[in-house]
């Protein structure tokens, strides 16, 4: 029965992480701007910028996922704290991406071709791992959902284990989608990959909500049940 709850647990965060995650990542707009940013690159100099990102991601967003919450907790910010502030950081990018991500995406390209051109394990990390791919929008988005980890038990087990495998999940679509960029241009195009991100957006705004509700009945719950 335990073993049953730990899975059920994993699963319900897999696919929040996994949904939240893609929405501010979007692997799939990500591609259509390193297409045009390494366009003076070959398809093999490509592959491996594509290969490397895609560890450096899956670096980036274990690490807000696992130690965010924690550091924060450390320096005296309480977890209904860190999940109001959290679901409302998530609800603004969400916010952002839904209303005008055609200046997200300028503002990422500009990002990215900001620095002059270096060899391709300098480049990976910085810019096109972050802030381009892995910024501090997806940072917030990471910690905000680590915040809203269970309680100690099998179903604290089960939520680290999903979140991490949706983590590991992105990672592999940036890789897949950067490796294969042109032919992500040519098949999606920019219009759609618009519309794919719009509709992003609005589920990442519902899950934004979502976590700031449970911080805000964090807050509120006890206060109500001493009621007398």
């Amino acid at each position: 029965m335990t073993s049953f709850i730990g899975a059920e647990a994993a699963l319900a965060s897999f696919l929040l992480a996994l949904s939240t995650l893609f929405s501010i990542v979007n692997p799939v707009g990500g591609a259509i701007i390193f297409a045009q940013v390494t366009g003076e690159n070959s398809h093999a100099e490509r592959v491996e910028l594509a290969r490397r990102i895609g560890f450096y991601a899956a670096l980036v967003m274990l690490a807000a996922l696992w130690a965010g919450a924690p550091i924060l907790n450390f320096f005296g910010v309480s977890l209904a704290a860190l999940r109001i502030a959290g679901g409302l950081v998530v609800g603004a990018s969400a916010w952002a991406l839904l209303t005008a991500p055609e200046a997200r995406e300028a503002r990422k390209q500009a990002e990215a071709v900001r620095e002059p051109a270096r060899n391709l394990a300098e480049i990976a990390f910085f810019p096109l791992t972050l802030p381009f791919t892995t910024g501090p929008g997806t940072i917030a988005v990471a910690i905000a959902l680590g915040s809203n980890r269970p309680p100690a038990g099998p179903d604290l087990v089960g939520f680290f284990l999903g979140v991490s495998l949706a983590a590991l999940a992105i990672a592999l679509m940036v890789r897949i989608a950067y490796g294969s960029a042109d032919r992500v241009v040519s098949l999606i195009g920019p219009i759609r990959a618009r519309v794919l991100g719009r509709l992003s957006a609005f589920l990442l705004l519902c899950v934004g909500t979502q976590i700031t509700l449970n911080g805000i009945v964090d807050v509120l719950g006890p206060l109500l049940a001493a009621r007398p």
